[in-house]
């Protein structure tokens, strides 16, 4: 046992420092570090210019303008990460936020009218809905193993909790210090520092300079992402338990007031050091994350998060202890790393590439909204249920959310990579740019067919509808009724039709009895035109095959 887990704390280590290794993935990562620091320090910033401005009306106005819009916004600005270069997404929005910063500091030099602030605040929070899903969408290209995909995760996960701790003093120091306009200048910065870091980023990027053949719509596939989510059991529950555990942060953002001032009795200082707690508890979780590197188990890992999140909330209302308290506040901190890191990773692992940014847009706008609706009901509660009832009410959704969705969440981690199919797929020149996450996904979506010798498999002329592999036996090739090749285990064909969309340019048949593994048009052609390398080869190999068919036709 002892052994066993030396080893899997071993290998975790070894992904972590291949993760920071990475000259990518370490830029991607220092590039969110500037960003959520300087947000979280600017957040703080905003609240009190709003609440100096016109109280506290003025500061849940600013919330809403802010969280609304971009609730709305992001299964739409989320579809730019699918359809242009992630890479020049996020650039474009760390550009467009540093010059919303730097106008709403130029304003409240100038004292200008508040609600040119408040507008320029809400056009960089709308800005941010494209970044998020383009960087969570093209982390999972970076990475080169499914345990540096995890260790990438962890360190994200680690990187908010400490914007998360430090954010918010930087911004009351540089309040104290100077001023608002100062500290949104300072989150312009961290913006700039940002893009400088995305805009040196050179591999991964799998949007190439045109949008993939099946999705030239613009934005008329912006709602792919739902359509995904709804016919896919196991992304719906970690998105819609995701979903739950914001409402719950949102009823939070009130109950802890409640806690502390009326259970606690520690006013406002009590605030500060139940928040504290679970960025304490975060930075905790991250090294407990560390031993989900590698472990196949991560659907029962985001379930035990789920269910971390909400109980200490009525634990904490039955057990009045400030020290208790704190306690358990850290728990949630924990239970928040579980949830990022084994959620982020479970969609990252089930969702097909073409689409994995428009599903985290539609997280991302759950999200939002989840925070919203549970600020607003968390008051409702109280007044219904008293001090105590609401926490304990709020408390409990999460476990019994997690209790009925256990069966589905053990499926999670009940489905194998095919080894041998994925051999087929890394030894094949087209898929051998893919990330290591894509080509699981492939190894998965093959269908294995078996086909009698003497049968025809594809005829000359017929439209192309998949991609075949060959796994066992061989296969004749013929072009105009000539013969012109044969295919054995570890050859594929009827790429050419699905890329030049042209009908089948040869009839295989199969020439022994032959196992074949299939890829649909969709999966294919989603997985190679999203890769400008994985184009690359493919137009190398269907420029070598159609000139040796040119060859042979010449001299028959």
């Amino acid at each position: 046992m002892g052994q066993a887990l030396r080893e899997r704390l071993g290998t975790s280590l070894t992904a972590l420092r291949q993760a920071f290794a990475n000259p990518d993935l370490r830029r991607l990562q220092l590039a969110g570090a500037g960003s959520i620091i300087g947000s979280w320090s600017y957040t703080v910033a905003l609240a009190v210019y709003a609440y100096e401005a016109g109280g506290a009306t003025a500061v849940g106005l600013v919330a809403l303008i802010r969280y609304l819009p971009s609730a709305i916004a992001s299964p739409f600005t989320s579809a730019l990460g699918d359809r242009y270069s992630r890479v020049r997404v996020m650039l474009a929005s760390d550009l467009v936020r540093t010059a919303a910063m730097a106008l709403a500091a130029t304003a409240i030099f100038l004292d200008a009218t508040p609600a040119i602030v408040y507008a320029l605040a809400a056009v960089s929070t709308v800005t941010s809905t494209a970044f998020r899903p383009a960087q969570s969408a093209l982390l999972p290209s970076l990475t080169r193993t499914p345990e540096e995909l995890t260790a990438a995760n962890v360190a994200a996960s680690t990187i908010e909790s400490i914007g998360v701790f430090l954010g918010p003093a930087l911004g009351g120091l540089l309040l104290a210090a100077t001023g608002p306009g100062v500290v949104f200048a300072v989150n312009g910065a961290t913006f700039l520092w940002s893009a400088l870091m995305i805009s040196r980023i050179r591999a991964g990027d799998t949007r190439g300079e045109r949008a993939p053949a099946h999705d030239r719509g613009a934005f008329r596939s912006s709602l792919a992402g739902f359509a995904v989510i709804a016919r896919e059991p196991r992304l719906r529950v970690v998105v819609l338990l995701t979903a739950a555990q914001t409402l719950v942060f949102g009823a939070l953002t009130v109950l802890i007031v409640v806690l502390a001032f009326d259970l606690l009795e520690t006013g406002s200082a009590g605030v500060g050091f139940l928040n504290s707690a679970i960025g304490v508890g975060g930075l905790v979780g991250s090294l407990l994350a560390v031993a989900l590197v590698g472990r196949p188990r991560l659907g029962a890992s985001f379930g035990l998060g789920i269910a971390l999140w909400g109980l200490p909330l009525a634990i904490a209302a039955l057990w009045i202890q400030p020290l208790v308290a704190l306690a358990l506040f850290a728990v949630i901190g924990v239970a928040n790393t579980l949830v990022d890191v084994s959620g982020l990773t479970l969609m990252q692992q089930t969702t097909a590439d073409h689409v994995l940014a428009r599903v985290f847009g539609v997280l991302e706008g759950l999200m939002v909204a989840s925070i919203g609706l549970g600020a607003l009901a968390a008051p409702a509660l109280v007044a219904l249920l008293g001090s105590r009832g609401a926490l304990v009410v709020t408390g409990s959704l999460l476990p019994a959310l997690t209790a009925l969705s256990w069966r589905t969440l053990a499926a999670l981690d009940t489905v194998p990579v095919p080894e041998r199919e994925l051999e087929l797929l890394q030894a094949i020149p087209i898929f051998a740019p893919l990330s290591a996450a894509t080509l699981e996904q492939l190894a998965v979506s093959l269908e294995p067919i078996r086909v009698e010798a003497g049968t025809a498999i594809v005829r000359q002329g017929e439209s192309g509808d998949r991609f075949y592999v060959v796994d066992d036996g061989h296969v004749d090739i013929a072009v105009d009724g000539e013969a012109s090749g044969e295919l054995g285990p570890g050859d594929y064909f009827g790429e050419i039709a699905l890329l030049r969309d042209v009908p089948r340019t040869a009839t295989v048949s199969a020439r022994t009895d032959v196992l074949l593994h299939t890829l649909g048009r969709d999966d294919f052609i989603s997985a190679v035109t999203g890769h400008p390398t994985s184009v690359a080869a493919a137009d190398a190999v269907i420029s070598v095959r159609l000139r040796s068919a040119a060859l042979r036709a010449s001299t028959a």
